[in-house]
């Protein structure tokens, strides 16, 4: 059973929330924002309507769209406000105390039937669905940033999720004009658990004194062709918000591949957060970010294009597939699935499945075991590249 859902409310209207505000009202949904006071609100208000603004002026949406879009959308302070939404959706900061009051509230306010969405991206579903009444019509639905252009949503479902929340949920996502990718619950599902470990191992080859931060963000830039390199985008999304998520990640694998770089906690602890704090990896300041010098560190002799080394874009993207190859032999996720989750939630233009099957599997795991024979990769290699060199297959899709 598929449930008819037209009236949706959304708790959190920051920059993740008001665009979620923005795809709902576009989709025709009767659309109810709430935030915690006037000020917040009027935030939220402002960041609609100068992008709809700015959609009219470029020709992609007429005066009459967006006043109907406008008019869809009501704005309030008060979550009793949502009393008759057949969905909720919560997009607060990423804090367990705060989601436990808003489900807390959204659970005694909303009718039975009606189902309840956590855009966590880091927390346990399953935890927020059981601080409500209703664990069964809780779910997952992560959306991306900005999530008015980004095409993916990460849909969540817990052990106890009722098939029918499921299917609604897939429902509302798709009339968004998103591409849903379902899965179970787990620490940074398939998007945040692939992509955060190969930022923070970026850090950590950085903190080695292996390559310089122009180096690190050039050969990833260059050789896999990513929108922008591993400590560029960390300053972009915010140095605290991925320790975050390494750390989440830790609690639940225990893996060395999990463990935040102590650089990454350092910078974090300095308040050097990226982009919104005027410095990261780089500065924002208005100051110039002179190349730095070369690598002095004794293992740095081992990077680069010579004879014998193992080159930059190696080091840093090889265990990222191997990430990729773990996931899909655990069976949390499917190589297509791994694909569209990178492609439209982190703009790689291929997935990771395709890139490795693009290298082979006999290419990818000799790289790993010259990584761990210089001491350069921690990790195992994935089980799944492990039996499928065995069995002569140099392809995951064989």
């Amino acid at each position: 059973m598929v449930e008819e859902i037209n009236k949706v409310g959304l708790v959190g209207l920051g920059t993740m929330g008001a665009g979620i505000d923005e795809g709902f009202a576009r989709a025709g949904f009767t659309f109810t924002g709430v935030e915690i006071d006037d000020a917040a609100l009027e935030r939220g208000r402002t960041h609609l309507e100068k992008s709809l603004a700015k959609a009219v002026a470029k020709g992609k949406l007429t005066e009459d769209e967006q006043r109907a879009i406008l008019g869809r959308v009501t704005f309030t302070t008060s979550r009793d406000d949502l009393a008759d939404a057949h969905l909720a959706v919560e997009a607060v900061p990423e804090r367990l105390d705060i989601k436990r009051s808003v489900f807390a509230d959204l659970d005694r306010i909303l009718p039975p039937a009606a189902i309840l969405a956590t855009n966590t991206s880091s927390l346990s579903v399953t935890e927020i669905a059981a601080l409500t009444s209703r664990p069964g019509k809780v779910i997952g639905l992560h959306f991306f940033n900005p999530a008015p252009v980004m095409r993916l949503v990460e849909i969540v479902t817990t052990v106890v999720t009722e098939p029918h929340v499921r299917e609604t949920a897939t429902q509302v996502v798709t009339r968004l004009g998103k591409t849903p990718v379902a899965v179970g619950d787990r620490a940074g599902f398939v998007a945040n658990a692939l992509l955060v470990p190969y930022l923070n191992h970026a850090v950590a080859v950085y903190e080695q004194g292996l390559a310089t931060r122009e180096q690190i963000d050039a050969a990833i830039t260059s050789a896999a062709g990513f929108p922008m390199g591993p400590l560029t985008l960390m300053d972009l999304v915010g140095l605290d918000v991925l320790l975050d998520v390494m750390d989440v990640l830790w609690d639940e694998f225990r893996r060395p591949r999990y463990a935040a770089a102590p650089l990454l906690r350092r910078m974090v602890a300095a308040g050097l957060l990226g982009r919104k704090s005027g410095r990261g990896f780089y500065d924002y300041s208005g100051a110039d970010n002179p190349a730095e010098p070369e690598p002095t560190a004794p293992l740095a002799q081992l990077v680069g294009d010579g004879p014998g080394q193992i080159s930059l874009a190696d080091l840093l993207l090889v265990p990222h597939l191997n990430d990729a190859a773990r996931m899909i032999g655990d069976g949390y996720a499917t190589a297509d699935d791994v694909d569209t989750a990178m492609r439209l939630g982190c703009g790689y233009p291929k997935g990771l499945a395709a890139m490795l099957d693009e290298r082979g599997v006999k290419n990818v795991t000799e790289t790993l075991a010259e990584l761990a024979a210089a001491g350069l990769f921690t990790d195992d290699t994935a089980p799944l590249l492990t039996m499928l060199a065995k069995q002569g297959k140099d392809t995951l899709r064989s």
